[in-house]
C-alpha cells in the first residue's frame, strides 16, 4: 500500500513494475484478460506503455529566446543532459520574438505527444498581464513538468553613486527624485518590472531607461550614462568584482552560492522582494501524464547529480527541481506577483 505522500515518480515506477509483472502473467495464461480489465491494470498498462515507449525519436525543445542568450545557454545545458538520460537527442529550436510569445505559441499549438517541449521562463507570469490578446492561457494550455532552476538578479550601481548598501541607495534616491536612472533590458522585461517594484516599495522616483537587450544596458551603466540596474548575475557580478560597478544585493530568497558575500534584498530591509528569471519545462496541454512524470523523474535525477548543478552555476542558475504540481503553484505565484506590480505601475505593451 502506498502512502499519500509517495512521490509521483515513485508511484509511476510502482505502476510500471506491476504492469510489467501483469503482462508476464497474462502472456503465460496465469490470469485471464477479464481480471486484468476488472482490476484496473489495463489503464495502468496504457499509461506505462506510453512511458516505456518514449521517446523513440528526437524531442524538440522550443526556446523562445535568441541563440546565445542566457535562456538559450541554460536550455542547451539541460538539453544535453536530458539527451543522454533519455537516449534520444533533445533538439533546441530557437523561436524568439515578442518577449517569448512566439515560441510559447508554437508549443501551445503542438501535438501533445511529448515530442515538443517548452523552456518556460519568467515571462510566463508576466505576459498575460502585459498583453490583452494572448492566443494561449499560461495555465490551461500547458502541462507543467518541472521547475528546473532560477537565476536571481543583482542590484548594481555605478561607482560614482556613493551608495554601498540598499538603504543608502534609497536615501540618495529619495533626496534626488527623478535624478537617478535605472537601465533594463526593455519595457515589460523582468528587470524593468523589478525596478518598478523597487520604486514602489522604497518610495523613490527613479527613471526607467529601456534598452534592447542586456549588453547595451550594462555597457551604459559601466559608462555612467545610467546609475543603477537589476541585471544578470553572471555578467554584472563579473563587472562588480572588476571594480567597474558596485554590487549591493541579490534578489534571491536566500544568499546565492555564486555571491555569498552579498546580502539579499530581504536582508537589506525589503521583505518578500524576490525576483529574477527561472527556467522550467512545459509541454502542450493533454500530454500523457506518464510522459510528464517520466520527464519529471528524469530531470529531478539529473538535478541531484553534481555535474548538472555545476554547469548551471556557470550560467548563474541555481537548481530547484520538484513535482509538476509545485511548478504549477510557482507559476500561479508569479502571475499574482507580477500582476500586482504591473497594475500598480500602469504598464501596458498592447
Amino acid at each position: 500500500m502506498m502512502k499519500k505522500d509517495t512521490p509521483y515518480a515513485a508511484i509511476h515506477d510502482s505502476i510500471c513494475t506491476q504492469t510489467v509483472t501483469v503482462r508476464r502473467w497474462r502472456r503465460s495464461g496465469l490470469i485471464p484478460l477479464a481480471v486484468v480489465v476488472g482490476t484496473g491494470f489495463l489503464g495502468a498498462q496504457l499509461a506505462c506503455a506510453a512511458t516505456l515507449d518514449y521517446p523513440t525519436r528526437p524531442v524538440r525543445m522550443v526556446v523562445p529566446w535568441p541563440a546565445g542568450g542566457g535562456a538559450d545557454t541554460v536550455g542547451r545545458v539541460i538539453a544535453q543532459d536530458l539527451s543522454g538520460a533519455l537516449g534520444q537527442q533533445i533538439v533546441v529550436d530557437n523561436r524568439p520574438g515578442a518577449a517569448a510569445i512566439i515560441g510559447t505559441e508554437v508549443v501551445a499549438r503542438a501535438q501533445p505527444d511529448g515530442y515538443t517541449l517548452l523552456l518556460a521562463t519568467v515571462t510566463t507570469g508576466v505576459n498575460p498581464h502585459l498583453h490583452r490578446k494572448l492566443s494561449y492561457d499560461a495555465l490551461k494550455d500547458f502541462e507543467s513538468i518541472i521547475l528546473l532552476a532560477s537565476s536571481p538578479y543583482i542590484l548594481t550601481v555605478h561607482p560614482s553613486l556613493p551608495a554601498r548598501s540598499v538603504s543608502e541607495l534609497i536615501k540618495i534616491a529619495q533626496a534626488r527624485p527623478n535624478q537617478i536612472n535605472y537601465a533594463s533590458t526593455g519595457s515589460g522585461s523582468a528587470p524593468h518590472l523589478t525596478g518598478e517594484w523597487f520604486k514602489a516599495v522604497s518610495g523613490t522616483s527613479i527613471v526607467h531607461v529601456p534598452y534592447k537587450g542586456g549588453p547595451p544596458a550594462m555597457n551604459d551603466l559601466i559608462a555612467g550614462h545610467v546609475q543603477m540596474a537589476f541585471g544578470n548575475i553572471v555578467n554584472y557580478l563579473a563587472q562588480a568584482r572588476s571594480g567597474r560597478l558596485r554590487a549591493l544585493a541579490v534578489t534571491s530568497e536566500k544568499r546565492t552560492p555564486q555571491a555569498k558575500e552579498l546580502p539579499t534584498m530581504i536582508e537589506s530591509g525589503m521583505p518578500g522582494f524576490v525576483s529574477g528569471t527561472w527556467f522550467g519545462l512545459q509541454a502542450p496541454a493533454r500530454t500523457p501524464r506518464a510522459i510528464v512524470l517520466q520527464l519529471n523523474a528524469t530531470s529531478n535525477k539529473l538535478l541531484q547529480d553534481p555535474e548538472l548543478p555545476k554547469r548551471l552555476a556557470g550560467e548563474g542558475a541555481d537548481p530547484i527541481g520538484g513535482t509538476p504540481e509545485q511548478f504549477v503553484e510557482h507559476i500561479k505565484t508569479e502571475l499574482v506577483r507580477w500582476g500586482k506590480v504591473i497594475r500598480a505601475a500602469n504598464i501596458s505593451i498592447d
